[in-house]
């Protein structure tokens, strides 16, 4: 393995490179899937950290956003900072396509080709060879779990499905996800499904090695878990069943089973969350909707019976116990594999603050992630089939209820105010990303707020 290059953490060295790459990553990082920030150009652009991780290959961190670059061990700064792995060549292949970021103009690395080095198999096998043994690059610290071991050379693929991160995939035997938008602190998907696997909960891959840094703060940046090559998610199954007009409901039961098996044994896994506070999510839920309201226009008219059902919210019980849960619960994220069901990407949702997602909520929030999520289905394809959505909806709180002890249709209060929430993030989403799309989360919207069931 090559040796690394000492991390340069002066300013002054942190400086060339990004005088030689900035023109570039101001340019390329907008058109990317996982860049957050969409909506404006990259205003300021600084490196928190750099590491020559293979011989042509750099690991950065970078900072977009506002303000100055903070020195090292000080606070995160404001704004975003996202991991990037580039390569650099003299001569790129033809075969990077759209990997290509550009050629250096002036600089320390005048004349070289940059391109976005996870969709280089040489760098991707690398990187699979330094998890496959504990050790460090710099900041960067390789970590496994040494009771499962990675055999090497397995050929890599990266996935093109990927929006919020990047994946790569290992012979069809593991796959790694790279967080691309970093947070300080540990990262879910690394953090629960190893407090999972050690409460012998089968439900969840179980991470075998990980990637995290110590510079500019603790952070996670990685990790590989075994991938199940002949499963199929639940949002093209529930499709497919459509689209052969076949019933989904015994899948949504034991869908809901499954659920159920991994909030119990996240609530045995983590502390137990404070006393619900109803008032407090309820006056949070009714934020959202008036900043949504001001981004929507289509969502003013139903803005009173909304805010009915997060009044509603504040009176009622408060239900089961807050706990972790997965956070950004819907059919994408459940694998099924011969009779099993499956759950991946504990992450929540990447643009929450990680304190957030790392916090305990009412397992409610999860069901109703994925009662919002059989409604989708039913309404890909017109005639809509809002039938085929209620009874799967009916079936999956069944099952759920079937090993949870208590049901969330007698919840009424919590579950409508939690599904209204969905929603609603749901119309600025689509406001924002799919246009095409706003009818769907706006059905729901005129059958909450007016009917509430």
């Amino acid at each position: 393995m090559p040796k690394t290059a000492p991390l340069r953490t002066r300013p002054a060295r942190l400086a060339e490179p990004l005088a030689s790459l900035g023109d570039l990553l101001r340019e390329w990082l907008p058109r990317q899937r996982w860049f957050a920030g969409k909506d404006g150009p990259v205003a300021e652009l600084g490196l928190l950290s750099m590491t020559e991780l293979f011989p042509g290959c750099l690991h950065l961190l970078v900072h977009t956003g506002y303000g100055p670059v903070p020195a090292p061990g000080g606070a995160p700064p404001a704004g975003d900072c996202y991991q990037l792995l580039l390569g650099v060549r003299e001569r790129p292949s033809p075969r990077l396509g759209r990997a290509l970021i550009g050629q250096v103009r002036d600089g320390a690395l005048a004349g070289q080709t940059v391109y976005d080095a996870l969709h280089d198999p040489r760098t991707a096998q690398l990187l699979l060879e330094r998890l496959r043994r504990p050790g460090r690059a710099g900041p960067l610290r390789f970590e496994c779990d040494p009771e499962r071991p990675v055999p090497g050379g397995l050929a890599p693929r990266i996935l093109d499905a990927e929006q919020s991160n990047s994946s790569l995939v290992y012979g069809d035997e593991f796959i790694l996800k790279v967080f691309r938008r970093i947070q300080p602190g540990v990262n879910p998907d690394l953090e629960v499904p190893s407090a999972l696997a050690r409460q012998g909960c089968s439900r969840v891959p179980a991470p075998v090695a990980w990637l995290r840094t110590t510079h500019p703060y603790e952070a996670t940046l990685g990790v590989l878990q075994p991938f199940l090559h002949d499963a199929s998610d639940g949002w093209a199954l529930a499709l497919e069943a459509l689209s052969a007009g076949d019933d989904f409901t015994v899948q949504s039961r034991e869908l809901g089973r499954a659920m159920a098996d991994v909030h119990l044994a996240l609530a045995s896994a983590f502390p137990p969350g404070a006393p619900g506070e109803n008032g407090r999510t309820a006056a949070a839920m009714t934020e959202r909707l008036t900043a949504a309201a001001h981004c929507v226009p289509a969502l003013r008219p139903f803005v009173p019976g909304l805010r009915a059902a997060f009044a509603a919210l504040a009176t009622c019980d408060s239900g089961p116990p807050a706990q972790r849960i997965h956070g950004d619960m819907h059919l994408g994220q459940v694998l099924r594999a011969g009779r099993d069901w499956f759950f991946i990407d504990f992450e929540g949702e990447p643009s929450r603050p990680l304190a957030e997602r790392r916090s305990a909520h009412s397992p409610v929030r999860d069901v109703a992630g994925m009662l919002r999520s059989f409604d989708y289905a039913a309404r890909q394809r017109r005639p809509w089939r809002p039938e085929w959505a209620r009874r799967c909806r009916e079936a999956f709180c069944a099952g759920y209820a079937d090993r949870a002890g208590w049901d969330p249709r007698k919840k009424h209060g919590l579950l409508r105010a939690y599904e209204t929430d969905r929603a609603v993030y749901e119309v600025l989403y689509e406001a924002r990303h799919r246009p095409d799309w706003l009818p769907v989360p706006m059905a729901a919207i005129e059958r909450l707020a007016v009917r509430g069931d």
